[in-house]
């Protein structure tokens, strides 16, 4: 897990007691607003974790919900205080849409990951190599280093230590698909093996036998939390969504995924798969 000197962290830190503080109120968002002489969307911003928050605005926010106890009126403020500044992926901004900035933002202060692509070797199992074929047919394939880099980055954040637990369902057919070519191939699911042998991820392969499924034109995500709601990220052939507050649309992808794991292979078939599939490749090498 990221230290708490991250913005994104501090930001979501700040929404969580704000939001509970302003519950036990029993004030609305648009109620507390008024009373602040903010705007709407000002409060709306804070409580979502989007913007950073002067101190002089949280104590505002506190008076207004009666938050009395020194310790947590010290510890927020500090978090104020560290919601201003770069999150660590800025240097990667002129590749980020505003949407993938906010999926960062989960993906860092995240406890669980849980994902499955339908076509793809979900990002976080990519192997530098597999990334940069998969982007080359891009038309932006000039940003093609940095898109790589942006990937082992969020890796580098997510295995190591401390990081979330990870559990993602692999779709046969990603495993079987020639991104880069057998030699990138061979290397991509022989990571993928290693992840999984090292203890890094749980991971299952959804096999051509389990037939129809919910999600078959969906990627998609769910970041889970200790403290909080699971967050949804979900792209598909209509874009990306991020969804914290659709409940429904969470319960629905919380189902599909358990009806995914139900339906795919159990680790350790799926390690027996993934050597099958690699045997074959260096077959075909010989």
């Amino acid at each position: 897990m990221p230290t708490a000197s991250d913005p994104s962290l501090n930001r979501r830190k700040l929404r969580l007691a704000l939001k509970a503080a302003r519950d036990k109120t029993g004030l609305t968002q648009r109620a507390a607003a008024d009373r602040l002489d903010w705007s709407l969307s000002k409060v709306i911003r804070i409580e979502a974790g989007t913007v950073s928050l002067s101190v002089t605005d949280l104590q505002a926010m506190l008076r207004l919900y009666e938050v009395t106890d020194d310790d947590l009126v010290t510890e927020l403020e500090h978090a104020a205080r560290g919601s201003k500044g770069q999150s660590w992926w800025s240097e990667y901004n002129d590749i980020i849409p505003p949407p993938f900035a906010q999926f960062l933002g989960y993906e860092s202060a995240a406890d669980s990951l849980r994902g499955f692509h339908p076509t793809l070797v979900p990002g976080l199992l990519q192997t530098a190599d597999y990334t940069a074929a998969l982007f080359a047919p891009s038309p932006t394939a000039t940003l093609v280093q940095q898109r790589v880099d942006l990937r082992s980055a969020r890796q580098e954040r997510i295995f190591g230590d401390g990081g979330p637990q990870v559990t993602m369902i692999v779709d046969e057919s990603a495993l079987l698909r020639l991104i880069g070519g057998p030699g990138v191939m061979r290397n991509q699911l022989a990571h993928i093996r290693q992840l999984t042998e090292n203890q890094k991820i749980k991971m299952q392969v959804l096999p051509f036998s389990a037939g129809a499924h919910d999600s078959l034109e969906d990627s998609f995500v769910l970041f889970g939390y200790h403290d909080d709601e699971d967050v949804l990220y979900l792209a598909g052939p209509s874009g990306v969504l991020t969804n914290r507050d659709n409940r429904e649309m969470v319960a629905r992808y919380q189902e599909c995924f358990e009806d995914l794991t139900d339906k795919a292979l159990s680790q350790d078939a799926s390690v027996s798969l993934l050597d099958e599939i690699l045997g074959r490749l260096n077959v075909d090498r010989s």
